[in-house]
């Protein structure tokens, strides 16, 4: 998919690295991935909408 998120490590948008799909404890969707740089946890909110549309 090649999401960017923002990296607060690197203090830039990255690409996403092996990006998952999750639901927040509210049930909201989001995508968690790694930075390919830094290696830190990335995480990046979806709408409820466009998560609806891809299932």
């Amino acid at each position: 998919m090649a999401t960017e998120a923002y990296c607060v490590k690197c203090r830039e948008k990255r690409e996403m690295k092996d990006e998952k799909e999750v639901t927040m404890k509210n049930g909201r969707p989001a995508l968690e991935g790694v930075c390919p740089v830094c290696g830190t946890k990335l995480f990046r909110l979806q709408s409820t909408k466009k998560a609806a549309a891809s299932s």
